[in-house]
């Protein structure tokens, strides 16, 4: 069988599977979303956000690009943190990296090109502010997870200072950003960072610049 009838047979099953559990689920699916969490994480097909913190269906808002970077050119990500954030508000944004990632290595060693070696920039750009960091971890697979933490440091305290965030913290409205990172060796996240409203970036050590 083709893999992407699979694909649908599986489907058929998951919604049958859910009926039979609750009769009304996609009933209550289509009055609406009222999400706690956005994820923001890496697109790699390992890494499933919804299935690993067994969120069900309408629980979390997701945003997934190469190496899970904030770009303040990133129209897309923009429009979902605004909305997430403006609209849902949710109540806590996560910035979810993974050890052992494809996007971080190539960052750090070269050989990409064309588009996704323009958006491996921003990452480029934290291995420079931190290569020492990054070059006393050990031997190239710890250094590619170090790289992998303060990636996620990093664009963590870039999304704490866009516009959208800083007026949610403004406001005094509860709001709460997570560092973490997810292990591939054995399922389990790894809690690096929190930032609210009283955190002082300034003593993170990260991008100052605020983002729009």
């Amino acid at each position: 069988m083709r893999k992407y009838k699979q694909l649908l047979l599986a489907n058929k099953a998951w919604s049958v599977e859910l009926l039979d559990e609750a009769p009304d689920f996609f009933a209550r699916q289509v009055g609406g979303q009222k999400p706690d969490f956005l994820w923001i994480g890496c697109s790699d097909s390992r890494v499933s956000p919804e299935q690993m913190t067994m969120t069900p269906p309408g629980g979390m808002f997701i945003h997934r690009n190469i190496a899970n970077l904030v770009n303040a050119d990133d129209l897309n990500l923009m429009s979902v943190l605004q909305y997430a954030v403006a609209v849902l508000e949710v109540k806590h944004v996560i910035v979810c990296g993974h050890h052992g990632c494809g996007g971080i290595k190539a960052a750090m060693d070269g050989g990409t090109e064309g588009p996704v070696d323009r958006w491996l920039g921003n990452a480029r750009a934290v291995h420079q502010a931190h290569a020492a960091e990054i070059a006393g971890a050990g031997d190239q697979d710890q250094r590619i997870n170090r790289f992998v933490e303060v990636n996620v440091r990093d664009q963590l305290v870039r999304l704490a200072r866009t516009s959208v965030v800083q007026a949610r913290f403004a406001a005094d409205e509860p709001l709460a950003l997570h560092g973490w990172v997810y292990d591939l060796r054995d399922g389990l996240i790894k809690p690096l960072l929190e930032i609210d409203s009283t955190t002082r970036l300034d003593d993170i050590g990260a991008p100052d610049r605020v983002l729009v």
